[in-house]
């Protein structure tokens, strides 16, 4: 999908009706996938420009207060000195901003738009394990189905430790391994034992399901939400 640069704010012209156009143009291709009922990349992207504009919101505020002052006179009432900024705001800062005050709550709206779309998938899944869960649970198997349909798709999910400059942070990896069709002879617990005999660095790895009674984009959607609710439950 068309996105957003990171910095699209502060690239090229500063001019809130060409900023306008352009958040406009990438909302609209957010709302074509949201229509898809495709969250992901979507909906994490629109977090991080939310957050982004956000900071940029209290930057601003921190840049006027920087900006040198003369005392004009005394607030007798509230016992403080009032003050006047030497240097007024120029066109830049009043372009920045419009922008912002027109961005802040577009993108939020999308954000709440994406986040019932995501709260609709979730309450229309169930997810359990497939037969005894050992103790260890930071590695094993996932299987995707729908209603309606006898496929599984089987994915592999490992629990990892990711670093940034402040903190360590919790993910889950998931890999795809193959799909296979569910049958009176091929059930949940089959596939489970075969997948033991294929791959035996894993002699009891703990299996999960995750159903879903919509059908909804599995890459896009399902998948992304399956690593999150599958985390919680972890965890």
């Amino acid at each position: 999908m068309k996105t957003l640069s990171e910095n699209w704010i502060s690239e090229g012209w500063v001019d809130f009706e060409y900023k306008k156009y352009l958040l406009m143009a990438y909302l609209k291709e957010v709302d074509q996938h949201f229509g898809d009922v495709k969250l992901y990349p979507p909906l994490a992207d629109l977090i991080k420009h939310y957050h982004k504009l956000q900071d940029l919101e209290k930057s601003k505020g921190s840049l006027r207060n920087a900006f040198p002052k003369r005392v004009v006179g005394v607030d007798y009432k509230r016992m403080k000195f009032n003050h006047e900024q030497l240097h007024k705001e120029g066109e830049l800062m009043k372009e920045l901003d419009n922008i912002i005050a027109f961005s802040i709550p577009k993108i939020r709206s999308y954000i709440d738009q994406g986040k019932d779309i995501y709260d609709f998938i979730e309450d229309n899944l169930v997810v359990e394990p497939i037969g005894l869960s050992p103790i260890y649970q930071k590695e094993g198997y996932v299987f995707i189905s729908f209603d309606k349909s006898s496929d599984v798709h089987i994915y592999s999910y490992q629990m990892k430790l990711f670093e940034n400059s402040f903190e360590k942070l919790r993910g889950i990896a998931f890999e795809f391994i193959s799909k296979s069709t569910k049958s009176l002879a091929n059930t949940y617990e089959q596939i489970k034992l075969d997948l033991v005999k294929n791959h035996r660095h894993l002699p009891n790895p703990a299996t999960w399901r995750v159903h879903s009674a919509k059908v909804v984009p599995l890459e896009e959607s399902l998948v992304p939400i399956s690593k999150r609710i599958l985390m919680k439950m972890i965890a």
